[in-house]
């Protein structure tokens, strides 16, 4: 009866622990694995409307483009025609000056240009009625010919201009409609910008609820069982079958459990220095058998950089969306690395292994998790990024204590 009282009391310390150590952040959004499976059918389906509306978006400024076109090429007629009508113009001026010239001729050929009142002393310069009807027949006809002429140039002058005006009114709202056009398309190429930006924290988003289902299924978790309870049954059972815990930790250690969708970095280890110990950005974490512990991600997100630091330490980062927000995790003094920049890993990929690089004092992990790094820009300076760092323990489920064994992820 004792012995039950006092695991009864051990699974409710852990159960308390559990929702202690983790901030509300830090909470899963789904509590099930059916919530789960239900976040991989929302994602999904958003990530579908996000791809229906760039297709919609891409064929919107389809058209749009066809249809610049189409003005373009109206606006390159219209100024052919106007130059066109210029021309005519011109021609038509050019005709009444010569018309003039003509009629000019023609008078002195008469002798009609002697002075201001060369029409009057040429018809009343006649010798005889007969000749000065004649006369004034002749000057006349000339001055109708003459008057006809001018009228006919001087209206199609005043057509051509006409239709000059009109086309340069067409010019002017094929243009205003060129530009609304083309701020239009402007808009839709910077909506269709935001959903192929947004895609990738969508497909990450998927990711995650796809490895929570697929870890929580491999853990037995029940479609409706709570799974902080689940993963509790589950670290319990598997500590207790793996042969419970070792070194300075003891029994009094409680391993609370990891917050939904993240992971242990390691299959097995230990700590053996806490975040913000002097100073300490991460918590490291070790293993005796170091030559061979692969290291994975803690959690879905993709591989933004990978590089030796100052000291010769390889470096690998990796972001993640959970929750509605970013955080990054690094993975320091690795020996090798198997991931690339942009690749998108779960917590069942391999990245690297553990290692010693750089200033280190012995093989080891050194994990860090922030809300920023300067690897990415966006303002986030290395102060800013020693600001936002976050004790891993809020996200991961470590034994309490150090160099206390755990087994399984």
């Amino acid at each position: 009866m004792k012995k039950y009282k006092i695991i009864s009391f051990l699974v409710l310390i852990s159960i308390i622990a559990s929702y202690i150590i983790l901030p509300m952040d830090a909470q899963a959004s789904a509590n099930t694995l059916a919530e789960f499976r239900a976040e991989v059918e929302k994602y999904t389906a958003d990530l579908q409307a996000k791809q229906d509306k760039v297709a919609k978006n891409d064929k919107e400024v389809a058209e749009i483009k066809a249809r610049i076109a189409e003005i373009e090429a109206e606006l390159d007629k219209i100024v052919e025609e106007i130059g066109t009508l210029q021309t005519e113009i011109d021609q038509s001026n050019q005709e009444i000056k010569e018309k003039s010239e003509e009629s000019k001729k023609i008078l002195e050929y008469y002798q009609l240009a002697n002075g201001e009142n060369a029409y009057l002393e040429y018809a009343f310069g006649a010798t005889s009625i007969t000749d000065m009807i004649y006369r004034m027949s002749v000057v006349e006809q000339l001055t109708e010919y003459n008057d006809k002429i001018m009228k006919e140039l001087e209206d199609l002058i005043a057509k051509n201009k006409q239709q000059q005006e009109d086309l340069t009114t067409k010019q002017t709202e094929q243009k205003n409609l060129q530009t609304e056009l083309e701020s239009e398309k402007e808009r839709i190429n910077a909506d269709t910008k935001a959903l192929k930006d947004a895609m990738p924290g969508v497909q990450e988003q998927i990711d995650a609820a796809k490895a929570n289902v697929k870890y929580y299924e491999s853990i037995g978790c029940g479609e409706t069982e709570n799974i902080q309870q689940c993963q509790i049954r589950y670290d319990r059972e598997h500590a207790s079958s793996g042969g419970g815990s070792s070194g300075g930790g003891g029994a009094g250690n409680v391993m609370p459990p990891s917050a939904a969708g993240f992971f242990r970095p390691m299959e097995s280890g230990y700590v053996t220095q806490n975040w913000m110990n002097n100073g300490h950005l991460g918590i490291d974490l070790g293993n005796r058998n170091y030559s061979n512990i692969e290291i994975h991600p803690i959690a879905t997100g993709v591989v933004f950089a990978k590089y030796y630091d100052n000291a010769g330490a390889l470096v690998l980062k990796i972001r993640h969306y959970t929750n509605g927000r970013y955080l990054y995790s690094t993975y320091a003094h690795l020996s090798a690395w198997y991931v690339n920049v942009g690749q998108i890993v779960t917590p069942d990929t391999v990245i690297g292994r553990m290692g010693s690089t750089g200033n280190s004092s012995g093989p080891h992990l050194h994990l860090e998790v922030t809300t920023c790094d300067w690897n990415t820009g966006g303002g986030c300076t290395w102060a800013t990024y020693q600001r936002s760092t976050l004790n891993p323990r809020n996200y991961i489920g470590f034994p309490s204590g150090l160099y206390s064994w755990w087994y399984g992820r």
